[in-house]
């Protein structure tokens, strides 16, 4: 097959003794809707001997995107897609392990995602297959736009993903030779680079499985040996890529617990006492002593914190200890004192181990298990009512302190917390779970006053035996079609308040200035004929005892006005308006579009909407001179502006001509 364009995709499939599993990775690429005319399928034979070489040729002689590479075992994944990137010409890449399979639409999908965005990588969700561990909580919705600070994407470094080509070469990567965490360098600097990262949530995009015979590099190079250079090179990456601050410290945290803990306390005491001692325990402390700042050890879970303290101190008998006994520890209770929560560790106030008690303190990290059930509106006036249950994981029920937060986003002013009631005699699932009710007067809930204009998001001060934990108030539980419904808007004084819930699930007012709401919306601009332009709209539920837009206007720059009236009829229960405005009799020039209500000098913009295009039309006879209106840029107040004026004798000749010639070719 003949291409004559770049393709948009390069799929780089490394594969070594893969099958069986090969042949349907490779067919799910060759079966995607973005088609095979746009897409390069290049798969790498690194020396396999079980019958993947001769499968790979099979599946190329019916599929000309298939380019085919043998080559003599590298002894890692890093070496054949370095081979397949040396040959990618797409605009993008994606990584396709040969175990694994795309959704038929996954790579449509992330490339329009790329495409709309801007964006340099690519998430799409992953899918398990036969209990294999993937990521989850960066596919909690969708995400067009955002990067690495703002959301749980660096939470997977696996390669799995669609990469802008461009970025890859500008930052010239390649995968080290490694057969194990090879793929995390390469991802944490294409995160770190990237202009931006999208995610694709609403669609399976990526089917991760483990292979029938076990031989995944992941489980067949798992020891510490295979990890250390990989791990050395994810903190050179982050520390060459970020300035030392907050930024950092979040992102170091990530390899800390991944790379650094979670080995140490899984493998140490499995190794050779004394390859552990004098190679692996000398670099996991530099590690430590160099990459995990304050701001970083704060963040971690008292598991954690033990191990990097030890690593500080230079007590390697102490660690093995704690590394051997890492899974019957981590089942030991809690116990609370002076409203703080203390992991039960035997080296816990321990006089001869003498380990300070943030290694212990777990008051932070104790889940919160809690859920928004109800909320709505009470009566006709301005009080919403919010029930649900909470609970601090083996704590116990709610105290009575528990409080209601109302907390202004972006704006200042002190936080507004509000008593709740709580009874524990609901049956909940878990019988620690308590219910709460709070009912808040937006009247009057800011001592006295009612509550500003701005965005508060609603946190819960979940409190038990005295332990304090603040979170977000949310709701998990959707509809048949994944959407969580908020009460309607209402009216609150001179306010408007708006419930509303994030793409997380959590739950926050939007309060307005009544005056600030819109009385109306304008929901279609389209022309009805050459020359005449029709505006249609519809009153909102803000529009109740003020006056609303009468006329369309049309103000041209030079001070001339022209009106017409809107015309009101009810549609089903609300109230709309259309306007038709005649374009055609208007002078040459640019005409700004609003909409005038009955106030002094009030004017409503009539906004821009897609699809309204220009048109054309004769002034006099058919044979008189053509004029034209075309939207412009939007002016300084919001609105349509409409350039009227002639069309040029040669342009509208040509346009004539042309009508006529490609009448008469027909």
């Amino acid at each position: 097959m003949l291409r004559t364009n770049p393709p948009r995709v390069s799929v780089i499939i490394p594969a070594y003794n893969s099958m069986p599993e090969l042949t349907k990775c490779v067919r799910s690429a060759m079966e995607q809707t973005l088609g095979l005319d746009r897409i390069e399928i290049i798969a790498v034979d690194d020396g396999s001997t079980d019958g993947t070489a001769e499968e790979l040729d099979r599946l190329a002689r019916s599929c000309p995107s298939l380019r085919v590479v043998h080559q003599p075992n590298s002894g890692g994944a890093g070496g054949p897609r370095n081979t397949g990137l040396d040959m990618a010409r797409g605009d993008y890449v994606f990584f396709l392990d040969s175990d694994d399979y795309l959704g038929p639409d996954a790579l449509r999908r992330m490339v329009a995602m790329a495409d709309e965005n801007r964006t340099d990588v690519v998430l799409g969700k992953m899918v398990s297959v036969g209990g294999r561990a993937v990521p989850t909580a960066v596919f909690s919705h969708n995400q067009p736009r955002t990067d690495v600070f703002s959301s749980a994407a660096y939470r997977t470094l696996g390669c799995w993903k669609l990469f802008r080509r461009s970025l890859i070469e500008r930052l010239d990567l390649r995968f080290p030779p490694y057969r194990n965490c090879e793929d995390k360098p390469f991802t944490a600097a294409a995160f770190l680079n990237a202009d931006g990262i999208s995610v694709v949530a609403d669609y399976d995009c990526y089917y991760s499985r483990n292979r029938q015979n076990g031989n995944n590099l992941t489980l067949t190079a798992a020891g510490l040996a295979h990890r250390m250079d990989g791990t050395r090179l994810c903190f050179d990456t982050v520390a060459r890529c970020l300035e030392p601050g907050p930024r950092r410290d979040q992102i170091m945290r990530r390899h800390v617990e991944w790379e650094l803990c979670g080995p140490l306390r899984g493998l140490l005491h499995k190794e050779n006492e004394e390859e552990a001692r004098e190679r692996f325990y000398p670099q996991f402390r530099h590690w430590a002593l160099s990459y995990v700042t304050d701001g970083v050890f704060q963040q971690l879970a008292p598991p954690d914190r033990l191990i990097v303290h030890l690593l500080r101190a230079d007590r390697y008998e102490d660690l093995r200890t704690v590394a051997r006994h890492a899974k019957d520890d981590a089942a030991r209770g809690n116990v609370v004192d002076k409203g703080r929560v203390y992991w039960c560790h035997p080296f816990f106030r321990d006089p001869v181990k003498a380990v300070p008690d943030i290694c212990f303190d777990a008051t932070d990290r104790l889940p919160v298990r809690h859920e928004l059930a109800e909320a709505a509106w009470t009566g006709d006036g301005g009080v919403l009512r919010l029930a649900g249950h909470a609970r601090i994981e083996s704590l116990g029920a709610l105290e009575p302190t528990t409080r209601l937060i109302l907390r202004p986003r972006g704006f200042p002013h002190p936080d507004i917390r509000v008593p709740v009631t709580v009874h524990d005699d609901s049956p909940q699932p878990d019988d620690l779970a308590t219910d709460f009710l709070v009912e808040v007067d937006l009247s009057t809930v800011d001592s006295g006053a009612p509550l500003g204009a701005g965005v508060w998001d609603l946190h819960l001060d979940v409190r038990v035996q005295g332990v304090s934990r603040i979170v977000r108030l949310r709701q998990t539980r959707t509809d048949a079609n994944g959407q969580r419904t908020a009460p309607l808007r209402r009216r609150v004084m001179a306010t408007t308040a708006r419930p509303f819930f994030t793409p997380y699930g959590n739950f926050s007012l939007d309060i307005r200035r009544t005056e600030d709401e819109p009385v109306c919306r304008v929901t279609a601009i389209a022309w009805d004929a050459p020359g005449t332009l029709v505006v249609t709209g519809r009153m909102t539920d803000e529009a109740a005892g003020r006056p609303g837009p009468t006329a369309l206007r049309a103000e041209s720059d030079s001070g001339s006005v022209r009106e017409v009236p809107l015309r009101y009829a009810r549609d089903g229960g609300s109230i709309g308006f259309t306007a038709r405005l005649p374009v055609r009799n208007l002078p040459p020039g640019r005409w700004t579009l609003t909409l005038r209500t009955d106030e002094p000098n009030s004017r409503i913009p009539v906004p821009p909407l897609k699809g309204l295009t220009g048109t054309r039309w004769f002034r006099a006879a058919r044979l008189g001179r053509p004029y034209c209106a075309k939207p412009l840029p939007r002016g300084s107040k919001g609105a349509v502006v409409l350039r009227v004026a002639p069309v040029g004798l040669v342009t509208g000749v040509r346009r004539r001509l042309g009508r006529h010639g490609a009448g008469s070719r027909r």
